[in-house]
C-alpha cells in the first residue's frame, strides 16, 4: 500500500498516464447537489477496491460538499484554528483543507498498475490537468516544487519580506493509492466562500504572501458546468477518453 503525500518536482517531464489502447474509457460522473463526505469516502473506497480487483471501470466523480474540513495524514492539530465546520480524517495525503459549495471536487479513481505505477508521475499529471483546464479561462496556473497544488501569481498583493511574489492556491491535490488504485483527487475553487479557509492553515502553508483564491475572485464568471467542461477537455489528452457512466452509482 502507498499512503503518503508526494511532492512534484517542476523539473520532472510533463507526464502522461494514458491507459492501454484497448482499455475502456473512464467513466465521467457529475453528481448534482451536495454530497456528504462520509458517503463519498465510502463510495470511493468501494470503487477503488473494485478497480484494483479488475471488477469495475475507472471513474472521475465530480461533486460538491457541504462546508467541512478534511485532515490528511500529515495534518497538525495546531493548523485547525477554528473548527466552525465538521472535521473529517480523510486518509489521503496532505494536511488540512476546506471543501464547500462553489468548489468543484473531482475524485479520481484510476488503475495505475496498467497505466504507470508511479505516484510521483500521477501527482504531476494531476497538476498538469488542472493547469491545462485553467487555460480555458485565461488563467496561468503553475506547480511548485515545494508546494503541492496549482498556484497563480498575485502581483496585486503585497510581496513577502524577502521580496517574493505573492501567490494564491486555486486548486488543491490530495491522493491515496491502494493496490495501485487511486482515490481522493483534486479540488478547484470556482466560487466558494474563501473566508471559510480561515478556520485552518490550508495545507500547512502559513506565509502571509501565500493565500487562497478562486475563479470568481480572479474576476472569471464561470459556472460549475463550464468548469466541468474545461476539466473534461483537459483530462482526456493526459489520461485518455471518457464516457458517461453506464450504471447507477450506489449513492
Amino acid at each position: 500500500m502507498i499512503h503518503k503525500r508526494v511532492l512534484n518536482s517542476r523539473l520532472a517531464p510533463r507526464a502522461l498516464l494514458l491507459a492501454p489502447h484497448n482499455a475502456p474509457p473512464v467513466e465521467w460522473v457529475v453528481t448534482p447537489g451536495l454530497t456528504h463526505f462520509p458517503d463519498a469516502l465510502a463510495e470511493m473506497e468501494a470503487r477503488a477496491e473494485a478497480i484494483a480487483r479488475g471488477d469495475a471501470p475507472e471513474r472521475v466523480w465530480l461533486i460538491e460538499h457541504p462546508p467541512l474540513y478534511t485532515a490528511g495524514t500529515s495534518a497538525k492539530n495546531s493548523d485547525l484554528i477554528d473548527a466552525r465546520f465538521p472535521v473529517h480524517r480523510a486518509g489521503r495525503g496532505g494536511q488540512f483543507t476546506y471543501h464547500g459549495p462553489g468548489q468543484r471536487v473531482a475524485y479520481v479513481m484510476l488503475d495505475l498498475k496498467r497505466r504507470r505505477p508511479d505516484v510521483r508521475a500521477y501527482v504531476a499529471t494531476l497538476e498538469s490537468w488542472l493547469i491545462e483546464a485553467l487555460k480555458a479561462f485565461d488563467i496561468v496556473g503553475e506547480a511548485r516544487a515545494d508546494r503541492v497544488g496549482v498556484w497563480v501569481a498575485r502581483p496585486d498583493k503585497p510581496r513577502s519580506p524577502r521580496g517574493e511574489m505573492a501567490e494564491d492556491k486555486i486548486a488543491a491535490i490530495g491522493v491515496r493509492v491502494r493496490r495501485w488504485a487511486t482515490f481522493h483527487g483534486v479540488s478547484l475553487n470556482v466560487d466558494p466562500d474563501l473566508t471559510h479557509f480561515g478556520g485552518i492553515v490550508p495545507c500547512g502553508i502559513a506565509q502571509a504572501h501565500l493565500g487562497v483564491t478562486s475563479l470568481a475572485e480572479l474576476a472569471r464568471a464561470v459556472t460549475m458546468a463550464q468548469a466541468d467542461a474545461a476539466l473534461r477537455a483537459a483530462f482526456e489528452p493526459l489520461f485518455g477518453p471518457t464516457c458517461e457512466a453506464l450504471q447507477t452509482m450506489r449513492l
